[in-house]
């Protein structure tokens, strides 16, 4: 079942040991990040269709160390996902590749892809996002080795596949019931939304935001509404992580 992660539409070619000892420089760099970062970061290496490196934050691992994570490699997500969503995984890396190849090879890196899905987590069912992006890739630009942004996820359900590209405003959506990807103008936030929102991230009331920007209560309170409609949330706290996830504060 493991085997079903590898497609023929990413098969990187000529790897050699020099690129392994240059591959080292990626991962004392992530482990750096992961010092700093809460979430979990691991590295898919599609060369050698194993893990790289897995980084010790808990989320990912589900009771395990990151050395049990790497041994079991794309096991992990046969023994730790849904079985009915270890099949959207499949898919996910199907018509993800598929976008992918279709980029002009010197752009490529500049693509990430994101989608939500459960892991088991100590009989938990928990819900993530996780996002993938190149970190480097063979002459013939296929993916050698991707970098996974493991977080927990703001949505209701599995699936919110996502392809964005970096310096560019719209992004791709998958639809399933279609099997298209279908191009989305990016949500914008105002000056003012992205202040009432950040200073809710701090922690201040309506009240204290209505004295901080010399507004009334009742303008902070219809401002918060139009972030929620806006960005499809029913709280400042959602809307908070979603605006911090999909980088619009």
């Amino acid at each position: 079942m493991p085997d079903r992660f590898k497609t023929p539409l990413n098969k990187p070619e000529g790897i050699t040991p020099e690129d392994y000892v240059r591959a080292r420089n990626y991962v004392e760099a992530i482990k750096a990040i992961v010092q700093i970062a809460y979430e979990s970061i691991y590295i898919i290496d599609y060369y050698a269709g194993n893990f790289l490196y897995v980084s010790p934050n808990p989320l990912l691992l589900c009771g395990l160390t990151p050395d049990e994570v790497m041994e079991l490699g794309y096991g992990f997500y046969t023994t730790h996902v849904p079985k009915d969503e270890v099949q959207l995984l499949l898919k996910i890396n199907a018509v993800g590749f598929q976008f992918f190849s279709r980029q002009p090879k010197e752009e490529r890196h500049l693509f990430s892809i994101s989608y939500d899905f459960h892991i088991i987590n100590n009989g938990e069912s928990v819900l993530i996002n996780h996002k993938l992006t190149p970190l480097a890739m063979d002459k013939k630009g296929h993916m050698w080795l991707g970098v996974c942004y493991v977080s927990i996820s703001n949505n209701d359900c599995a699936g919110n596949i996502q392809v964005r590209k970096t310096g560019q405003s719209n992004y791709w959506c998958y639809e399933p019931d279609i099997d298209r990807w279908i191009e989305k103008e990016d949500i914008k936030l105002t000056d003012r939304e992205k202040e009432v929102l950040m200073l809710s991230a701090r922690g201040l009331t309506v009240d204290e935001i209505a004295l901080r920007v010399h507004r009334a209560k009742d303008s902070i309170k219809s401002r918060r509404r139009a972030i929620f409609e806006k960005l499809g949330v029913s709280s400042i706290s959602e809307a908070i992580a979603f605006a911090v996830n999909y980088k619009l504060i």
